[in-house]
């Protein structure tokens, strides 16, 4: 069985339907959940407010173990957002897939993480990096940004120019690496239980094992791009980088 992403041509271009799809549903639940669980807040927090409270004072955390809090706290919705976006794109695909039949063996993916997608992770990954410049260059002024590339010593800027490249090239294809073989196998995994009757109970144990994996590896790669992202900040703002 061949499966292919749904592509459709606007203006002469290519656009790959699944991902604009799935980008849109992935922000749309992000949103839905935020404001559901804000919309009655309250001095003595309960239920879905101790939540988000609890995710407001993990990314408080990631932030200082990365940079002063005078500085950090212009990035605690940069976090959240991120944090949460990775994670809920990450685990879209991990209960079930849609696709449509368009030949025979061959099947178009409709529904799927849009993490697994390299176009959006390292157009993620490019957001970031063109965030850290900004905030670096309003924190700090033109000026003093621009001498951070010549310390502590002149000879390293050719090699923090390329670093900012391999940053965006290695934030993107690590939590798209990740997602994409965790649906690679799971699709595998499915199609082989499909053969026989036989199969299909050999397989649905390691099936419930890989998708609670998957949820393990969704959380943590959200986990990492907030972190990183935090990471990268701090070396564009922090007086001390």
């Amino acid at each position: 069985m061949e499966t292919i992403s749904p592509v459709r041509y606007f203006l002469g271009q290519p656009v790959n339907m699944s991902s604009i799809l799935m980008t849109t549903v992935a922000a749309a639940i992000v949103f839905f959940v935020c404001f559901f669980m804000s919309r009655r807040i309250q001095m003595k927090p309960t239920g879905a407010q101790n939540a988000l409270e609890w995710l407001v004072d993990f990314v408080k955390n990631i932030i200082n173990s990365n940079m002063d809090w005078k500085v950090g706290k212009n990035f605690v919705m940069l976090g959240i957002t991120i944090l949460l976006y990775v994670f809920v794109s990450n685990m879209l695909g991990v209960p079930f897939e849609i696709k449509s039949k368009i030949a025979d063996g061959v099947y178009e993916v409709w529904w799927k993480s849009p993490t697994s997608d390299p176009l959006l992770t390292l157009s993620l990954a490019a957001m970031v990096i063109l965030l850290t410049h900004y905030y670096g260059i309003k924190i700090k002024g033109f000026k003093e940004y621009g001498k951070d590339y010549f310390r502590p010593v002149p000879f390293l800027f050719p090699f923090k120019i390329v670093e900012d490249f391999s940053n965006t090239l290695t934030l993107g294809m690590r939590l798209f690496g990740n997602i994409y073989a965790k649906e690679v196998l799971m699709v595998m995994l499915v199609t082989l239980g499909k053969s026989t009757l036989f199969l299909a109970v050999g397989v649905a144990l390691p099936l419930l094992v890989w998708q609670a994996f998957s949820i393990f590896i969704g959380s943590l790669q959200a986990f990492i791009f907030c972190m990183l992202t935090m990471v990268y900040m701090s070396h564009k703002v922090s007086e001390d980088h």
